[in-house]
């Protein structure tokens, strides 16, 4: 639905911090359905683990959290102009698992559902899988700021 060059237009991040290649599915107002190819190329699997590569729990919130941010910003309606003046926050991270280690070759499937969205607050059901297996979760709540 969406490829990385328009995901560009929405979020901020750029490489090496941009974590989501693509949205496949998207409901404004109710879910989005987003992944990333996670590849030994990445700078992160130089520390983490030399030998023995994990992809990093907090990598995977970040991109739980941007494929949040696309959904939100598409969700409040902003035009390409205004999503350039504007950064989504995270206020919070409640309830954080990670149950199965992502390694390199993994497609990293996001799927977020809004649970809360007040103007420019936002909570959000975030999981993650690869093969249709959970490897994380988390209720992430995240806030719209002028940057």
């Amino acid at each position: 639905m969406l490829d990385v060059v328009e995901i560009q237009k929405i979020l901020p991040h750029r490489y090496p911090f941009l974590l989501v290649d693509k949205v496949i599915s998207m409901t404004e107002g109710e879910n989005i359905v987003a992944y990333k190819n996670v590849s030994i190329s990445e700078p992160v699997f130089q520390g983490h683990f030399p030998g023995h590569p994990i992809y990093p729990g907090v990598m995977i919130l970040e991109g739980m959290a941007q494929a949040g941010g696309i959904l939100a910003f598409k969700t409040g309606g902003y035009t390409e102009e205004q999503m350039k003046e504007k950064v989504m926050y995270f206020m919070s991270i409640d309830g954080a698992k990670f149950r199965v280690p992502v390694k390199p070759g993994d497609k990293l499937e996001y799927r977020i559902k809004i649970l809360k969205q007040r103007k420019t607050l936002i909570v959000l059901g975030s999981e993650a899988y690869v093969d249709d297996i959970l490897v994380a979760q988390a209720e992430l709540k995240a806030m719209i700021m002028d940057k």
